[in-house]
């Protein structure tokens, strides 16, 4: 089933200064808990190799094959050698899209933020590069560090780990939005056996039109999902109260006759984003207006529960925010009921067996 957006793994919820507080009625991500429920067991190992439950990706068991960082055309190089020889009897790894490795990211875990069941060995609680590059300077990519899970990009010649991925998945993950490739200096060039996110294009493919316009609301037609037209309905920065309290200001003033407004979980954000764009990193067709470039969601960082994750839109970041800091822009939006039964109720095709071709 394509649903475009996975639960980000967050059951509690926080107050400003970091402390447990009851979930009913915060607003908070610990309390709608959006997005297509994790399987139990999440992940099969098999040897070598583990299969995720949830998305149907292969991963490697070792997330340190390579031992110790090494540069994104290397990490591109050494896959590339892995496929060569067969490495674990399989010639199809990859090195995963930004998409790919957020899937395995849990927001109510830390050091590293993956859910608690995990059976992977060689954890390093650093950066990890994605084939994706960075529209916003191609010569640089996407990487997740492994102690909070917070996604920015570093620079092609720098160092980190990687983390082999294969198989096709299940249909739960879009495309990035990325088609064309890039070397380590950012020259444009050919995708054919580049590894790169633009050469797999791996994920379901978006809808046409990915938007439709509604008036004063859009619905996203990829994940079912209303946000407001305008991007800037606060009309300033807020704190993280303030931004929660502004989403029950418009509910109970039912804003365009809709009360079920929330401020977004960090899931819900970044399915905005078209890794192909920058400033703002959203598909060129979308008809939203006075876009900011920071927007607070609804999702506490575990590493720090008083910081709460951030969407960087001009970039396409994921990062956090200090909640009493009146830094950060909201942008409601608006879960149709029969997009959140499925995402509760439905669970994912487990897939072929781990060891599988």
């Amino acid at each position: 089933m394509k649903t475009g957006l996975l639960h980000s793994g967050q059951i509690f919820c926080y107050d400003e200064e970091g402390s447990v507080i009851p979930c009913l009625s915060s607003g908070q991500d610990g309390e709608f808990r959006l997005g297509l429920p994790w399987p139990e067991p999440r992940f099969s190992p098999n040897d070598q190799v583990v299969l995720d439950h949830l998305t149907g990706l292969v991963w490697t068991r070792d997330a340190n094959l390579g031992e110790f960082p090494i540069t994104w055309q290397e990490a591109l190089t050494f896959i590339r050698e892995m496929n060569h020889h067969q490495r674990f009897g399989f010639d199809d790894w990859r090195l995963p899209n930004r998409r790919e490795l957020r899937s395995l990211m849990s927001y109510q875990t830390k050091k590293p933020p993956l859910p608690d069941d995990h059976p992977f060995i060689n954890i390093f609680l650093g950066w990890y590069w994605t084939s994706t590059t960075a529209a916003i300077n191609p010569a640089y990519a996407w990487w997740i560090h492994l102690e909070g899970a917070r996604m920015f990009y570093g620079r092609k010649d720098q160092y980190a780990l990687f983390w082999p991925v294969r198989g096709a998945g299940n249909d739960l993950l879009p495309k990035t939005g990325q088609h064309i490739c890039h070397d380590g200096s950012g020259r444009e060039v050919p995708c054919s056996d580049s590894g790169q996110d633009g050469e797999h294009q791996q994920g379901f493919a978006w809808p046409q039109p990915r938007f439709t316009d509604l008036g004063e609301t859009v619905s996203d037609n990829l994940t079912g999902l209303i946000w407001l037209k305008n991007g800037n309905s606060g009309e300033k920065p807020m704190s993280w109260s303030q931004a929660l309290d502004f989403i029950q200001q418009i509910n109970r003033e039912k804003l365009h006759d809709i009360d079920n407004w929330r401020l977004p979980d960090i899931n819900s954000l970044e399915s905005l984003v078209d890794c192909s764009q920058a400033e703002p990193a959203l598909p060129v067709d979308h008809p939203f207006r006075e876009i900011r470039e920071g927007y607070w969601s609804s999702t506490t960082s575990f590493f720090e529960t008083d910081w709460a994750w951030v969407l960087y839109l001009h970039k396409g970041a994921l990062g956090v925010g200090h909640k009493q800091g009146e830094s950060f822009f909201v942008w409601p939006v608006s879960v149709p009921a029969e997009r959140e039964e499925t995402t509760q109720k439905d669970r994912p095709d487990t897939g072929s067996a781990a060891g599988s071709r």
